[in-house]
Protein backbone atom coordinates (compact mmCIF):
# COMPACT_ATOMS: atom_id res chain seq x y z
CA UNK A 1 0.00 0.00 0.00
CA UNK A 2 1.29 3.63 -1.01
CA UNK A 3 1.95 6.23 1.79
CA UNK A 4 -0.92 8.78 1.86
CA UNK A 5 -0.64 12.06 -0.62
CA UNK A 6 -1.02 15.57 0.60
CA UNK A 7 -3.03 17.49 -1.46
CA UNK A 8 -3.57 21.03 -1.58
CA UNK A 9 -5.65 22.94 -3.93
CA UNK A 10 -6.27 26.66 -4.15
CA UNK A 11 -9.10 28.45 -3.05
CA UNK A 12 -12.56 29.17 -5.39
CA UNK A 13 -11.88 32.21 -8.07
CA UNK A 14 -8.55 31.32 -8.20
CA UNK A 15 -7.86 29.81 -12.15
CA UNK A 16 -9.57 26.65 -13.73
CA UNK A 17 -6.40 25.31 -14.29
CA UNK A 18 -3.66 25.89 -11.73
CA UNK A 19 0.15 24.61 -12.57
CA UNK A 20 0.25 21.20 -10.38
CA UNK A 21 3.56 21.07 -8.06
CA UNK A 22 4.89 18.35 -6.53
CA UNK A 23 6.82 18.92 -2.87
CA UNK A 24 8.77 16.18 -2.05
CA UNK A 25 10.16 16.62 0.97
CA UNK A 26 10.35 14.66 4.49
CA UNK A 27 10.67 17.50 6.59
CA UNK A 28 6.63 17.30 7.36
CA UNK A 29 6.87 21.09 8.70
CA UNK A 30 8.37 22.44 6.07
CA UNK A 31 6.64 20.63 3.21
CA UNK A 32 3.01 21.68 4.82
CA UNK A 33 4.52 25.48 4.90
CA UNK A 34 5.80 25.33 1.66
CA UNK A 35 2.29 23.72 -0.02
CA UNK A 36 -0.11 26.29 2.41
CA UNK A 37 2.32 29.32 0.59
CA UNK A 38 2.03 27.72 -2.87
CA UNK A 39 -1.57 26.86 -3.05
CA UNK A 40 -2.42 30.45 -1.33
CA UNK A 41 -0.30 31.65 -4.76
CA UNK A 42 -2.77 29.81 -7.14
CA UNK A 43 -0.87 26.43 -7.39
CA UNK A 44 -2.60 22.89 -7.05
CA UNK A 45 -0.15 21.25 -4.85
CA UNK A 46 1.07 17.72 -3.54
CA UNK A 47 2.98 16.86 -0.48
CA UNK A 48 4.94 12.91 -0.49
CA UNK A 49 7.53 12.59 2.31
CA UNK A 50 9.46 9.37 0.45
CA UNK A 51 12.13 9.37 -2.45
CA UNK A 52 10.64 6.04 -4.44
CA UNK A 53 6.92 7.91 -3.62
CA UNK A 54 7.90 10.78 -5.21
CA UNK A 55 9.88 8.96 -8.42
CA UNK A 56 6.26 7.45 -8.70
CA UNK A 57 4.32 10.45 -8.28
CA UNK A 58 6.66 12.84 -10.64
CA UNK A 59 6.66 9.77 -13.25
CA UNK A 60 2.65 10.44 -13.97
CA UNK A 61 3.67 13.65 -15.76
CA UNK A 62 0.37 15.41 -14.38
CA UNK A 63 2.91 17.80 -13.11
CA UNK A 64 4.51 21.14 -14.13
CA UNK A 65 7.38 21.26 -11.57
CA UNK A 66 8.35 19.20 -8.88
CA UNK A 67 10.45 20.50 -5.99
CA UNK A 68 12.32 17.92 -4.64
CA UNK A 69 14.89 17.49 -1.32
CA UNK A 70 17.83 15.73 -2.13
CA UNK A 71 17.95 14.07 1.87
CA UNK A 72 14.99 11.48 1.38
CA UNK A 73 14.03 8.01 2.88
CA UNK A 74 13.87 5.76 0.53
CA UNK A 75 15.53 7.50 -2.60
CA UNK A 76 17.62 10.70 -2.55
CA UNK A 77 16.58 13.23 -4.65
CA UNK A 78 19.71 13.02 -6.96
CA UNK A 79 18.58 9.13 -8.01
CA UNK A 80 15.38 10.46 -8.13
CA UNK A 81 16.08 13.31 -10.38
CA UNK A 82 18.52 11.06 -12.63
CA UNK A 83 15.48 8.36 -12.82
CA UNK A 84 13.12 10.31 -14.05
CA UNK A 85 15.68 12.14 -16.99
CA UNK A 86 16.31 8.78 -17.98
CA UNK A 87 12.93 7.98 -18.53
CA UNK A 88 12.38 11.25 -20.36
CA UNK A 89 10.57 12.71 -18.43
CA UNK A 90 11.58 16.90 -18.87
CA UNK A 91 9.32 18.27 -15.74
CA UNK A 92 11.33 20.99 -14.34
CA UNK A 93 12.81 20.38 -11.37
CA UNK A 94 13.72 22.63 -8.11
CA UNK A 95 16.42 20.86 -5.82
CA UNK A 96 16.48 21.71 -2.30
CA UNK A 97 19.14 20.59 0.21
CA UNK A 98 20.24 21.92 3.78
CA UNK A 99 24.00 21.31 1.77
CA UNK A 100 25.58 24.10 0.52
CA UNK A 101 29.06 23.42 -2.06
CA UNK A 102 29.73 23.82 -5.40
CA UNK A 103 30.14 20.16 -5.05
CA UNK A 104 26.57 19.48 -4.22
CA UNK A 105 25.55 22.05 -6.49
CA UNK A 106 27.07 20.22 -9.46
CA UNK A 107 25.80 16.90 -8.68
CA UNK A 108 22.53 18.05 -8.39
CA UNK A 109 22.07 20.21 -11.69
CA UNK A 110 24.38 17.26 -13.99
CA UNK A 111 21.95 14.76 -12.66
CA UNK A 112 19.22 17.32 -14.67
CA UNK A 113 17.85 19.52 -12.45
CA UNK A 114 16.61 22.78 -13.32
CA UNK A 115 17.62 24.33 -10.37
CA UNK A 116 19.06 24.79 -7.10
CA UNK A 117 18.02 26.14 -3.30
CA UNK A 118 19.81 25.79 -0.19
CA UNK A 119 17.90 25.95 3.16
CA UNK A 120 17.36 27.95 4.79
CA UNK A 121 15.76 29.83 1.90
CA UNK A 122 13.47 32.81 1.98
CA UNK A 123 9.98 31.91 0.62
CA UNK A 124 10.28 35.19 -1.53
CA UNK A 125 13.27 34.12 -3.49
CA UNK A 126 11.31 30.21 -3.75
CA UNK A 127 8.35 31.80 -5.37
CA UNK A 128 10.70 33.73 -7.40
CA UNK A 129 12.64 30.35 -8.62
CA UNK A 130 9.16 28.75 -9.14
CA UNK A 131 7.53 31.48 -11.25
CA UNK A 132 11.07 31.74 -13.55
CA UNK A 133 11.01 27.55 -14.04
CA UNK A 134 7.10 27.67 -14.49
CA UNK A 135 7.52 30.57 -16.82
CA UNK A 136 10.96 28.59 -18.78
CA UNK A 137 8.93 25.54 -19.29
CA UNK A 138 5.84 27.25 -20.80
CA UNK A 139 7.60 29.37 -23.27
CA UNK A 140 8.07 26.25 -25.72
CA UNK A 141 4.68 25.09 -25.17
CA UNK A 142 3.06 24.61 -28.95
CA UNK A 143 6.26 24.74 -30.92
CA UNK A 144 8.19 22.46 -32.25
CA UNK A 145 10.96 20.92 -29.56
CA UNK A 146 13.45 20.90 -32.67
CA UNK A 147 15.22 23.83 -33.91
CA UNK A 148 17.63 23.38 -36.94
CA UNK A 149 19.84 27.19 -37.24
CA UNK A 150 22.09 26.22 -40.08
CA UNK A 151 24.18 23.40 -39.25
CA UNK A 152 23.12 23.70 -35.86
CA UNK A 153 19.98 21.60 -33.89
CA UNK A 154 18.49 22.06 -30.70
CA UNK A 155 16.27 19.26 -29.35
CA UNK A 156 14.81 20.96 -26.40
CA UNK A 157 13.06 18.06 -25.25
CA UNK A 158 15.76 15.15 -25.37
CA UNK A 159 18.20 18.20 -24.76
CA UNK A 160 20.71 17.21 -27.31
CA UNK A 161 22.54 19.41 -29.39
CA UNK A 162 23.54 18.42 -32.71
CA UNK A 163 26.60 20.40 -34.75
CA UNK A 164 26.99 19.18 -38.58
CA UNK A 165 27.10 15.47 -38.14
CA UNK A 166 28.41 15.34 -34.40
CA UNK A 167 26.67 15.53 -30.93
CA UNK A 168 28.29 18.04 -28.64
CA UNK A 169 27.46 17.20 -25.12
CA UNK A 170 26.71 20.22 -23.16
CA UNK A 171 25.93 20.91 -18.96
CA UNK A 172 22.62 22.04 -17.89
CA UNK A 173 23.66 25.16 -17.74
CA UNK A 174 25.39 25.70 -21.16
CA UNK A 175 22.54 24.23 -22.70
CA UNK A 176 19.76 26.51 -21.08
CA UNK A 177 22.15 29.30 -22.61
CA UNK A 178 22.07 27.83 -25.87
CA UNK A 179 18.43 27.31 -25.83
CA UNK A 180 17.66 30.76 -25.07
CA UNK A 181 20.06 31.82 -27.77
CA UNK A 182 18.49 29.46 -30.71
CA UNK A 183 14.55 29.93 -29.52
CA UNK A 184 15.30 33.81 -30.38
CA UNK A 185 18.23 33.32 -33.26
CA UNK A 186 18.36 36.82 -34.88
CA UNK A 187 17.30 38.22 -32.35
CA UNK A 188 19.95 40.47 -29.55
CA UNK A 189 19.60 38.86 -26.85
CA UNK A 190 20.80 40.72 -23.38
CA UNK A 191 23.00 39.32 -20.38
CA UNK A 192 19.95 40.53 -18.18
CA UNK A 193 17.81 38.12 -20.04
CA UNK A 194 19.33 35.29 -20.01
CA UNK A 195 20.29 35.38 -16.54
CA UNK A 196 16.44 35.72 -15.49
CA UNK A 197 16.24 32.38 -17.90
CA UNK A 198 19.04 30.81 -17.25
CA UNK A 199 19.05 31.88 -13.25
CA UNK A 200 16.60 33.95 -12.26
CA UNK A 201 16.39 37.35 -11.49
CA UNK A 202 16.53 36.54 -7.62
CA UNK A 203 20.63 35.32 -8.37
CA UNK A 204 22.84 37.31 -6.92
CA UNK A 205 26.02 36.27 -8.40
CA UNK A 206 28.23 37.81 -10.64
CA UNK A 207 26.32 38.54 -13.88
CA UNK A 208 29.29 37.47 -15.74
CA UNK A 209 28.96 34.81 -15.38
CA UNK A 210 27.08 34.71 -18.67
CA UNK A 211 30.21 35.94 -20.34
CA UNK A 212 31.73 32.53 -19.28
CA UNK A 213 29.19 30.13 -20.25
CA UNK A 214 29.10 31.76 -23.97
CA UNK A 215 32.49 31.79 -23.99
CA UNK A 216 32.61 27.89 -23.02
CA UNK A 217 29.73 27.67 -26.06
CA UNK A 218 32.01 29.15 -28.57
CA UNK A 219 34.61 26.67 -27.70
CA UNK A 220 32.51 23.51 -27.48
CA UNK A 221 30.56 24.69 -31.14
CA UNK A 222 31.70 27.70 -33.27
CA UNK A 223 33.97 30.33 -32.42
CA UNK A 224 31.48 32.67 -34.63
CA UNK A 225 28.56 31.04 -34.08
CA UNK A 226 27.61 33.82 -31.36
CA UNK A 227 28.16 37.08 -31.56
CA UNK A 228 28.32 39.60 -29.18
CA UNK A 229 26.56 43.01 -29.76
CA UNK A 230 28.51 45.54 -27.75
CA UNK A 231 26.73 47.58 -25.08
CA UNK A 232 23.28 45.35 -26.09
CA UNK A 233 23.91 41.43 -25.48
CA UNK A 234 24.78 38.61 -28.03
CA UNK A 235 22.93 37.09 -31.24
CA UNK A 236 22.92 33.79 -32.50
CA UNK A 237 24.76 33.59 -35.93
CA UNK A 238 23.36 31.42 -38.87
CA UNK A 239 25.99 28.74 -39.41
CA UNK A 240 25.35 27.69 -43.19
CA UNK A 241 25.08 23.69 -44.26
CA UNK A 242 27.96 22.12 -45.78
CA UNK A 243 27.74 21.23 -48.85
Amino acid sequence: MRPPVSHHRPARGASRHPFGILIVEDEKRLALSLAKGLTAEGYAVDVVHDGREGLYRASEGSYDLVILDIMLPGMNGYRVCAALRAAGHDVPILMLTAKDGEYDEAEGLDTGADDYLTKPFSYVVLVARVKALLRRGGQGAGASPVHVHGDLKVDTAARRVFLRDGEVVLTTKEFAVLEHLVVRAGEVVSKAEILEHVWDFAYEGDPNIVEVYISTLRRKLSAGLIRTVRGAGYRLERLEASP
